[in-house]
């Protein structure tokens, strides 16, 4: 089993940077990808980024450019750095992790941005 422990969430103006991190606790020797989530209110969720195992990456198309996923395997810690951050970024992030067959969740952080 697999927990994850997101922070970094946060209250930021347009144009400006946030970090999110994830941290991974358990069996983590079996994690492939990683990434996050993101919903806002009256919207579907959609994937923002996520990284493989190998550090491949692939992004949502409204973020890239913007936003840069990374991770640390030995700390079994991943991070989304978002800059040029937009009022639409405006949603929950939940961070997830792969261990297959199961898909593991973080408990989400709040990235708000004004105008």
């Amino acid at each position: 089993q697999v927990q994850l422990v997101e922070s970094g969430g946060g209250l930021v103006q347009a144009g400006g940077s946030l970090t999110v991190s994830c941290v991974a606790s358990g069996r983590t020797n079996s994690v492939s990808t990683m990434g996050w989530y993101r919903q806002a209110p009256g919207k579907q969720r959609e994937l923002v980024a996520a990284i493989t195992g190998s550090s491949s990456t692939n992004y949502a198309a409204s973020v890239t450019g913007r936003f840069t996923i990374s991770r640390d395997n030995a700390k079994n810690t991943a991070l989304l750095q978002m800059n040029s951050l937009k009022p639409e970024d405006t949603a929950v992030y939940y961070c997830f992790a792969r261990l297959l067959p199961t898909t593991y969740w973080g408990q989400g952080t709040q990235v708000t941005v004004s105008s």
